[in-house]
């Protein structure tokens, strides 16, 4: 949709002159490498993408705030004084509501009503992150339109702790970090404990970035995502007997190898397998993709998707059919999943030559194994959160 098709639905909700109406857009996010290690004091390495959340948003007079979204049905009416309460249900109004909640709780309640208008073209529920783009959306306009000049990083630690307190998934701060603080045509190489980040180049000279949606949906709150955080965190409770750590990102390969016979439990012992070798190979990803080497990059990237499906256990038959399906094709250096797994979406770096034969035998297998149809796009990286208009 155009900015100026959203417009007009803002004021056939809300009436009035189109002159007050401003305009931000915060992005979703693809991870290249670097899963499930974000909450494990680890290195994460995502991208902000072009497409994302939408929000319109105009000062009111009424003392209320006014939700409505151009992707459902779903609207509210919420008094100034009832800001503070979680809506019931799994309702997408949540998400603003929560950081509504963080501002206040930081010393900035919102006292004024605003009329809101949302429309995302983040595939819902695929994995690319449209929760954390909404938050951050959020944050970037009332930051604007109260005036208080919170700065971008302080502002994506307040939309994942909206989502940790007010929606109730424990999510790390990788995707927000994404959202608010991306580049076009780069990466940001992201230590999630520090949150010490480096933008780095990505230069993709003749291979395109495909992002493959399983269209299996998967809601995060209802998945295994908070089994997997405390696995990891007994983890560090068992290794902890030998060594004292905080996290398991405070582990190298070669000192996991050697304190690993204290994790008694076989689950527990894979999980944080995964965790430590993963952040090695986002460390090896990183320094494939600034010296050029974009196949070494790629077996990174299969490497990855292997030990999650293999030790992470947060594949599934869909996410695997996909990559399986990928990989047969001559033109594909990686792929793998992306996001919390159980459904959503996978990523692979395709050479342009192939992408049609890869949409195409991809997508057709995938139907075949699976009784689903797969959605390809073809992804640009583009800057992070921001007011439009």
């Amino acid at each position: 949709m155009e900015i100026n098709d959203l417009k007009k639905e803002f004021l056939s909700l809300y009436g009035g002159e189109e002159k007050h109406i401003k305009v931000y857009f915060a992005p979703g996010r693809v991870n290249l490498i670097g899963e499930h290690v974000d909450y494990n004091g680890g290195y994460v390495f995502p991208c902000a993408l072009s497409f994302g959340t939408y929000i319109l948003a105009r000062k009111n007079n009424e003392n209320v705030v006014r939700f409505a979204t151009g992707n459902f049905e779903d609207k509210a009416r919420i008094p100034l004084t009832d800001l503070s309460r979680r809506l019931e249900g799994n309702r997408w109004i949540n998400y603003p509501l929560g950081v509504i909640n963080q501002f206040a709780k930081n010393g900035y309640p919102l006292g004024f009503g605003i009329d809101i208008f949302v429309y995302g073209n983040v595939p819902n529920g695929a994995g690319l992150s449209s929760s954390a783009s909404i938050e951050v959306a959020t944050a970037t306009m009332l930051n604007d339109i109260m005036g208080v000049g919170v700065d971008m990083i302080e502002l994506v630690k307040w939309s994942q702790k909206a989502e940790n307190e007010f929606v109730g998934v424990n999510c790390g701060i990788m995707d927000q970090f994404a959202s608010g603080m991306g580049r076009k045509d780069h990466a940001i190489f992201l230590n999630c404990d520090t949150l010490d980040y480096e933008l780095v180049p990505v230069r993709l000279k003749g291979v395109k970035l495909v992002i493959a949606n399983t269209n299996k949906r998967r809601g995060l709150a209802d998945s295994k995502y908070n089994e997997r955080r405390a696995e990891c965190e007994k983890a560090v409770a068992f290794i902890s007997r030998k060594k004292k750590i905080k996290v398991l990102g405070d582990l190298s390969v070669e000192e996991f190898e050697s304190l690993k016979d204290a994790i008694s439990e076989e689950n527990v012992l894979k999980r944080a397998r995964h965790v430590v070798t993963e952040i090695k190979r986002t460390l090896d990803a990183v320094t494939a993709l600034k010296a050029g080497n974009i196949e070494r990059f790629g077996q990174l990237m299969n490497a990855s998707h292997d030990s999650l499906r293999d030790d992470y256990e947060v594949t599934g038959v869909e996410l695997d059919t996909l990559v399986e399906e990928a990989r047969k094709i001559k033109g594909t250096l990686g792929s793998r999943m992306t996001g919390a797994g159980f459904g959503g979406c996978t990523v692979s770096l395709v050479k342009e030559d192939f992408l049609e034969e890869f949409k195409k035998k991809v997508g057709e297998n995938y139907h075949k194994k699976t009784g689903l149809k797969a959605d390809f796009y073809v992804a640009e990286i583009g800057d992070g959160a921001r007011r439009i208009e």
